[in-house]
């Protein structure tokens, strides 16, 4: 399976495999329509409301014309998105090979769109979730088909991140997980398959290194731009973890934390200055400041 660093892909096989939903329309969910529509797919993009569809909107060009401009895109934006049906409406996604549900990591209204998507989608249709640590299994216990339920947890920014972690739950279908499979391969991801458990193998371990990062500025051991070179130069880190925590957000990080504490033991419980930037807003890149000042 090709990796990509940045999905530019044209690939025409993917009109043979059906439109696909993207349930949400924010900072991961219009990225995750950028690159289905890079490689030749139908999308059908569901958001709450016209107040929301307009970000999405504005999200999602800003994402294909900055790729457009680096040469990743063939065409135009504006090509692209005549395979793009923007709506309101859930029935709309009746028709979807696959479904992905892309809003926050809040249990409650992930569960209660999951039910609401699987009641319009088909019943051979495979119904997923974006979540980066939320227990899969938990999530789809209300479902009336939870073999056709997989995790399919991708990074930000979508585009420009070549790995897509998969989640498989006991009850997972074979052909379920084989679908997920063929569309990463569609759109220039890598894979991983991960049986559920929270936090998953990413979360947890990357969490776990942002956590201990924090408490190394907490008491004094180091500078965050310091850490962030150790790990960059020494263990060859794209990105150090206070810049990483500054890009994923500081509140993200804090609730999925809080989340593996409570699931997994007193390891990630989060360090009182994690929760002290967040009460005081200093949540990274989307407030322009975390650890760092951000133009």
């Amino acid at each position: 399976m090709t990796a990509s660093t940045e999905s530019g892909l044209t690939d025409r096989r993917g009109a043979d495999f059906g439109s696909v939903g993207v349930v949400g329309g924010g900072t991961m969910g219009s990225g995750i329509v950028h690159v289905l529509l890079a490689a030749g797919l139908a999308v059908v993009l569901v958001e709450s409301d016209d107040d929301a569809l307009a970000r999405a909107d504005r999200l999602l060009r800003a994402s294909l014309d900055g790729a457009a401009r680096r040469g990743k895109l063939t065409g135009t934006a504006e090509s692209l998105l005549e395979r793009l049906t923007a709506t309101t409406d859930r029935n709309a996604l009746a028709g979807c090979t696959l479904v992905v549900e892309a809003v926050p990591e809040i249990p409650e209204l992930k569960t209660s769109l999951l039910g609401a998507i699987e009641s319009v989608i088909a019943e051979t249709a495979v119904l997923a979730s974006n979540t980066s640590s939320l227990s899969l299994t938990g999530l789809g216990a209300q479902l009336r088909r939870p073999g056709r339920f997989v995790g399919m947890h991708f990074f930000n920014p979508v585009p420009a991140q070549a790995l897509l972690e998969i989640v498989r739950t006991g009850v997972t279908e074979a052909d379920a997980l084989q679908r997920v499979h063929t569309l990463a391969g569609l759109i220039g991801k890598q894979t991983i398959e991960i049986s559920d458990s929270p936090g998953f193998a990413t979360s947890r371990l990357g969490v776990l290194l942002g956590l201990e990062a924090i408490r190394m500025v907490e008491e004094g051991v180091a500078s965050p731009q310091d850490i962030d070179t150790a790990m960059e130069l020494g263990y060859r880190h794209p990105m150090g973890p206070c810049r990483l925590g500054d890009l994923v957000g500081h509140d993200v990080r804090l609730g999925i934390a809080e989340y593996l504490a409570e699931q997994l033991g007193p390891r990630f419980e989060p360090p009182a200055l994690l929760r002290q930037m967040v009460a005081d807003g200093r949540l990274g890149k989307k407030s322009g400041q975390g650890f760092y000042i951000w133009e």
